[in-house]
Protein backbone atom coordinates (compact mmCIF):
# COMPACT_ATOMS: atom_id res chain seq x y z
CA UNK A 1 0.00 0.00 0.00
CA UNK A 2 1.42 3.58 -1.20
CA UNK A 3 1.90 5.92 1.60
CA UNK A 4 -0.58 8.64 1.49
CA UNK A 5 1.02 11.04 3.81
CA UNK A 6 1.83 14.60 1.66
CA UNK A 7 5.13 15.96 2.19
CA UNK A 8 5.46 19.43 3.90
CA UNK A 9 6.31 22.31 1.54
CA UNK A 10 9.93 22.94 1.56
CA UNK A 11 9.35 26.68 2.00
CA UNK A 12 7.20 28.27 4.90
CA UNK A 13 7.56 31.67 5.45
CA UNK A 14 6.33 32.86 9.21
CA UNK A 15 5.55 36.48 9.49
CA UNK A 16 6.73 37.56 13.15
CA UNK A 17 3.69 39.16 14.65
CA UNK A 18 2.81 42.89 14.83
CA UNK A 19 2.41 44.66 17.64
CA UNK A 20 -0.41 47.34 18.23
CA UNK A 21 2.04 50.15 17.57
CA UNK A 22 2.81 48.91 14.16
CA UNK A 23 -0.44 47.71 13.00
CA UNK A 24 -2.07 51.24 14.32
CA UNK A 25 1.01 53.07 12.42
CA UNK A 26 0.14 50.76 9.24
CA UNK A 27 -3.41 51.90 9.15
CA UNK A 28 -2.35 55.41 9.07
CA UNK A 29 -0.32 55.27 6.32
CA UNK A 30 -2.89 53.41 4.11
CA UNK A 31 -5.05 56.28 5.07
CA UNK A 32 -2.63 58.92 4.17
CA UNK A 33 -1.02 57.59 1.07
CA UNK A 34 -5.26 58.35 -0.14
CA UNK A 35 -7.55 54.79 0.77
CA UNK A 36 -10.53 55.76 2.71
CA UNK A 37 -12.60 52.73 2.15
CA UNK A 38 -12.80 50.67 5.17
CA UNK A 39 -12.59 47.03 3.36
CA UNK A 40 -9.31 48.62 1.24
CA UNK A 41 -7.64 50.08 4.27
CA UNK A 42 -8.42 46.77 5.83
CA UNK A 43 -7.38 44.52 3.02
CA UNK A 44 -4.08 46.58 3.10
CA UNK A 45 -2.93 46.47 6.60
CA UNK A 46 -4.19 42.25 6.54
CA UNK A 47 -6.17 42.55 9.83
CA UNK A 48 -9.73 40.89 10.36
CA UNK A 49 -12.67 42.98 10.07
CA UNK A 50 -13.39 43.09 14.12
CA UNK A 51 -9.36 43.90 15.37
CA UNK A 52 -9.96 46.56 12.00
CA UNK A 53 -13.13 48.06 13.50
CA UNK A 54 -11.32 48.15 17.34
CA UNK A 55 -8.33 49.87 15.54
CA UNK A 56 -10.32 52.45 13.66
CA UNK A 57 -12.17 53.18 16.81
CA UNK A 58 -9.31 53.97 18.70
CA UNK A 59 -7.68 56.14 16.29
CA UNK A 60 -10.92 57.79 15.94
CA UNK A 61 -10.73 58.22 19.62
CA UNK A 62 -7.23 59.38 20.42
CA UNK A 63 -8.19 62.14 17.08
CA UNK A 64 -5.55 60.76 14.73
CA UNK A 65 -8.40 60.06 11.89
CA UNK A 66 -11.62 61.36 11.08
CA UNK A 67 -14.80 59.01 9.79
CA UNK A 68 -17.23 61.12 7.25
CA UNK A 69 -20.39 59.28 6.11
CA UNK A 70 -21.49 60.47 2.52
CA UNK A 71 -25.09 59.57 0.89
CA UNK A 72 -24.24 56.55 -1.48
CA UNK A 73 -27.50 55.87 -3.08
CA UNK A 74 -30.68 55.06 -1.40
CA UNK A 75 -31.10 54.44 2.60
CA UNK A 76 -27.21 53.99 2.48
CA UNK A 77 -24.35 55.80 3.75
CA UNK A 78 -20.25 55.31 2.53
CA UNK A 79 -17.76 55.44 5.57
CA UNK A 80 -14.92 57.30 4.63
CA UNK A 81 -11.91 58.18 6.41
CA UNK A 82 -9.42 60.65 6.51
CA UNK A 83 -5.73 61.41 8.40
CA UNK A 84 -6.22 64.40 10.61
CA UNK A 85 -2.98 66.81 11.07
CA UNK A 86 -2.03 64.88 14.28
CA UNK A 87 -2.46 61.47 12.93
CA UNK A 88 0.26 62.98 10.55
CA UNK A 89 2.44 64.17 13.37
CA UNK A 90 2.62 60.93 15.02
CA UNK A 91 3.69 59.43 11.45
CA UNK A 92 6.16 61.91 11.41
CA UNK A 93 7.47 61.19 14.69
CA UNK A 94 8.11 57.43 14.36
CA UNK A 95 9.06 57.29 11.13
CA UNK A 96 12.17 60.16 12.66
CA UNK A 97 11.97 57.22 15.34
CA UNK A 98 12.48 54.16 13.52
CA UNK A 99 15.26 55.80 11.24
CA UNK A 100 17.15 56.96 14.31
CA UNK A 101 17.14 53.13 15.64
CA UNK A 102 19.45 50.67 14.58
CA UNK A 103 18.83 47.97 11.95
Amino acid sequence: MENLMFAPPKCVLIMPRRGKVEIYIEVLEIIMKGEAKPTRIMYGANLSWKVFQNVLNNLITQGLITENEEPAGKDRDVKRYEITESGMNVLKYFRKATTALPK
